[in-house]
C-alpha cells in the first residue's frame, strides 16, 4: 500500500542577484549567508550589497533562518531592504 505523501511547502534556500550594466569589464562577486551577487557597475553592485545586507539583518530581527520565511515574507523583506 502506497502512502500519501505530504504537498511539500515552497521553500527559499538562497538568493542571486544579477547586475548587467558593467561597461569596465571589471567581474564582481559578493557572497553572504543568503545572497550570492554577481556582476554589475561599481554603483549597481554596491546597492545589491546595501540590499543583502538590510534583508539579512531584518531576516535576523525577525528571528527566523531563510528557509523558514514563507515566500511572501522573503518578497516583503526584499522590498524594504530596497527601500521600494
Amino acid at each position: 500500500m502506497r502512502q500519501k505523501r505530504k504537498p511539500t511547502q515552497k521553500q527559499i534556500v538562497g538568493l542571486v542577484g544579477l547586475g548587467l550594466d558593467n561597461q569596465d569589464e571589471h567581474k564582481r562577486l559578493t557572497q553572504s549567508e543568503h545572497f550570492v551577487l554577481v556582476g554589475g557597475s561599481a554603483e549597481t553592485h554596491e546597492r545589491m550589497q546595501d540590499t543583502a545586507i538590510r534583508f539579512e539583518e531584518d531576516l535576523k530581527n525577525r528571528g527566523k533562518r531563510l528557509q523558514d520565511a514563507s515566500v511572501e515574507e522573503v518578497y516583503e523583506l526584499l522590498r524594504k531592504a530596497q527601500g521600494a
